[in-house]
């Protein structure tokens, strides 16, 4: 696999990230307006006080350095970078990781923040890490619930047949939008504003924060409140970076990301 990112970078389709140890680059696909981006400032400022500025925090926003699945691919390589991703994208490295994006698995933040924090989840955090090279820093980046943003109105499920719902290029994503009724349509999601407004697709599903961060109120006309996924996301980094680090570091690093995973919580709740 590293190989294989290797000739990736060398013929350009990964650009890599570079950097010491001393150095992480956090990217998000999300914009600054949305409120895990405040999380993400605050996780910064909280490894870099506690730190000294021994290690320094990089942010990156709307993918600039590529999507969430090419940094994945770069951390697992062992490049400096961690990326704000669900579990969905991760079920592909720890299949069980998949469930936390069900439908309706859990109602509200209480219920999700269980599953994150219990040692079943800790089991697949640690099994990750040693088969995939992925770190979780920590999984508690709650982003609200999913709702279905459209152009036509939908009141039945049988409205949902045949319109084309971007989602996350997951199994247990792409499963969820075709039983509601719809075709999934996997996109990145800085494409998703131009292809509804271009009518390349008929629809996507988002939490409040992200529509609003990225302005799709826009370029849609209904929202159906489904809420049928509740969007919990996690730090993901590279297992061997992490390793490099002093065991003090580690706690640091950690526990300032669970910290900033908190912040966003309440943000959620004005939209």
């Amino acid at each position: 696999m590293k190989l294989l990112i290797f000739i990736l970078v060398t013929l350009g389709f990964i650009r890599p990230v570079y950097g010491g140890v001393n150095e992480l680059n956090v990217i998000t696909s999300l914009s600054s307006s949305d409120p895990m981006y405040q999380g993400l400032l605050k996780f910064k400022q909280g490894v870099e006080t506690a730190t000294n500025k021994d290690i320094i925090v990089r942010i990156f926003v709307g993918s600039q350095l590529g999507s969430d699945n090419d940094i994945l691919e770069q951390a697992r390589a062992g490049a400096n970078v961690a990326v704000l991703v669900d579990g969905g994208r991760l079920a592909i490295y720890q299949n069980e990781m998949g469930i936390l994006g069900a439908p309706y698995l859990a109602s509200g933040l209480a219920e999700v923040k269980k599953i994150v924090t219990s040692t079943v989840f800790n089991a697949w955090a640690a099994q990750l890490s040693q088969n995939a090279g992925l770190k979780v820093l920590s999984f508690n980046w709650w982003q609200g619930e999913r709702h279905l943003l459209t152009h036509k109105e939908i009141n039945h499920p049988d409205d949902l047949i045949g319109v084309r719902i971007r989602t996350i290029g997951a199994p247990v994503w792409l499963e969820t939008i075709r039983a509601l009724g719809a075709t999934p349509t996997p996109l990145g999601w800085t494409e998703v504003y131009s292809a509804l407004q271009q009518k390349v697709i008929d629809g996507a599903e988002a939490q409040h924060p992200g529509t609003w961060g990225s302005r799709l109120y826009e370029v849609i006309t209904y929202i159906t409140k489904t809420a049928h996924i509740n969007l919990i996301s996690g730090l993901v980094g590279s297992a061997t970076w992490f390793d490099k680090l002093s065991i003090a570091d580690q706690l640091i690093v950690t526990e300032q990301a669970f910290l900033a995973g908190n912040l966003p919580r309440n943000s959620t709740l004005i939209y």
